[in-house]
């Protein structure tokens, strides 16, 4: 178990690397500034370094929104930013007090989309979970499937990937003429409810002519999970706290 400042003074800091991968994106990227006693806090619970992706964006900053919106990775904010976007620690339910015996599970939820998507952080035992991939590794829940899918990468490939522009195939045809619109007015704590519903072969024909309204994030999360349990009884698993 390491001191946070053990995780924090470290010879090269992710954060660095991560300004000037910022600074070459064309892709759209809202960094909402930190909670630097929040992100001391969230380092120290989960453990991870100043070092890692992970740990420089916990750290420093209070999220990044990137297009319009669209995807949501978590972070740390603070006063006025934290009613529009929840912290990482909120989201996975990390204890408010420094825990030493509290251990991550199956992982850590890392970013919401606006469609109820989930990307998570592989634990060191996903299938315990019913999650593929490996330790280490991101995963998608797709609400569109309803169910778990391995990007083949860890955090900082994950990352890399959505700023050299990435999300544009990923959701190819999950977005419709004016999504951007609809989503930039959205709150980080928003998502979409699509009816009929994105698995369905409605919106799968004809995904412009479905209707779409703001709902809780919370209550677009729990209507894929029981959908899941609906179809075939299997609970997909831990999707953050929204």
């Amino acid at each position: 178990m390491r001191e946070v400042n053990e995780l924090i003074n470290v010879d090269d800091p992710a954060w660095l690397a991560l300004l000037e991968e910022l600074s070459g994106t064309a892709v759209p990227v809202e960094v909402l500034p930190g909670d630097a006693e929040v992100g001391r806090a969230g380092l120290w619970q989960l453990q991870v370094s100043a070092r890692s992706n992970l740990g420089g964006i916990v750290l420093n900053w209070g999220g990044l929104l990137v297009d319009s919106g669209w995807l949501r990775i978590f972070g740390s904010p603070h006063g006025s930013d934290a009613e529009a976007l929840p912290s990482l620690a909120e989201v996975n339910a990390l204890p408010s007090t420094f825990d030493p015996a509290w251990r991550p599970g199956a992982g850590i939820v890392i970013a919401h989309d606006v469609l109820g998507g989930v990307f998570v952080l592989n634990g060191a035992d996903p299938r315990a979970a019913g999650r593929p991939g490996e330790p280490g590794e991101v995963v998608y829940f797709a609400p569109d499937a309803l169910g778990w899918t391995s990007l083949g990468g860890g955090h900082s490939a994950w990352l890399s990937w959505i700023l050299a522009g990435g999300l544009d195939e990923f959701y190819g045809d999950l977005r419709w003429d004016g999504w951007r619109s609809e989503v930039s007015v959205l709150t980080g704590r928003q998502g979409l409810s699509i009816f009929p519903p994105l698995w369905s072969a409605e919106a799968r024909q004809d995904l412009s002519a479905t209707s779409r309204r703001a709902v809780p994030m919370a209550e677009l999360l729990g209507l894929s999970r029981d959908s899941c349990l609906q179809f075939d009884g299997t609970d997909p698993g831990f999707f953050g706290v929204a």
